[in-house]
């Protein structure tokens, strides 16, 4: 089920077509979003330039738009959390899924990550502006 402001057509397409379980990949601007992610994803890239569309403004507005059930994010090289996955999680925090549950946080390193993402269950794969590295998130979509 879709609900919010979100616009974006094809964004509001390939959400509209994934279903409970299916896992949508935000990344940042240096992901490999051509080879990254299974070949029958869509792809939507809202990296017009540098900073542009930020991984920030797409969370917040997926969230709004779906039911998250879990963010799966790719740890940095210290294995802990990049700056902008502290900034999301700070902002996500008030967010609730299928019976007012807060949305379950997890990481993998790079190369994991990587293996993750290329999943049957990734439908599709947001390319962001965000030039920061280690912004990617793996959303995994629950119920009402």
């Amino acid at each position: 089920m879709i609900r919010g402001p979100l616009l974006n057509p094809p964004l509001l397409k390939g959400l509209a077509a994934a279903g409970h379980g299916a896992r949508v990949l935000v990344a940042d601007a240096l992901y490999p979003h051509s080879t990254g992610a299974p070949p029958a994803a869509s792809r939507v890239y809202l990296n017009l330039c540098e900073g542009m569309v930020p991984v920030l403004s797409v969370m917040e507005t997926l969230a709004q738009a779906v039911f998250v059930e879990e963010v799966t994010y790719m740890a940095d090289a210290e294995g802990g959390a990049s700056e902008s996955v502290v900034e999301c999680r700070q902002r996500l925090a008030d967010h609730r899924h299928g019976g007012g549950q807060q949305i379950a946080w997890s990481s993998l390193d790079r190369w994991a990550f990587y293996d993750a993402c290329r999943g049957p269950e990734v439908c599709l794969v947001v390319a962001t502006g965000e030039c920061r590295p280690y912004s990617n998130f793996l959303l995994t979509i629950g119920v009402p």
